[in-house]
């Protein structure tokens, strides 16, 4: 199972740090990331991060978030700065798992509210 946490009521320009746990028998973690989904729209992939630590951003989040793992303790945070109002979404952890069939399973967070007052 995935516990995210962390989010909340922010002003524009404040900061967040989202946390997100694997707990239970996890297995093989291929890659890691964050999603978010406004009201009313898509989710939207964020950020991720590799088990080496190779790491991507969405453009719009690009210089202002910043994805880390601890892969021992099968963590993942989101570290956002300068947030907007358009950040404001429900923000989803997401891990993709080894499985007996070789192909990885994504597995899901239950999601962290995140609002950004403007």
């Amino acid at each position: 199972q995935l516990q995210a946490s962390g989010g909340g009521l922010v002003q524009a320009g404040g900061s967040l740090r989202l946390s997100c746990v694997g707990s239970g028998s996890i297995g093989s973690i291929y890659a890691m990331a964050w999603y978010r989904q406004a009201p009313g729209k898509q989710r939207e992939w964020v950020a991720g991060i590799s088990t080496v630590g190779t790491t991507f951003y969405a453009d719009s989040v690009k210089g202002r978030f910043t994805v880390s793992s601890v892969n021992a303790k099968n963590t993942v945070y989101l570290q956002m700065n300068g947030l907007k109002a358009e950040d404001t979404a429900v923000y989803y952890c997401k891990f993709d798992i080894a499985s007996s069939s070789g192909r990885p399973v994504a597995y899901w967070g239950q999601g962290t509210q995140v609002t950004v007052s403007s």
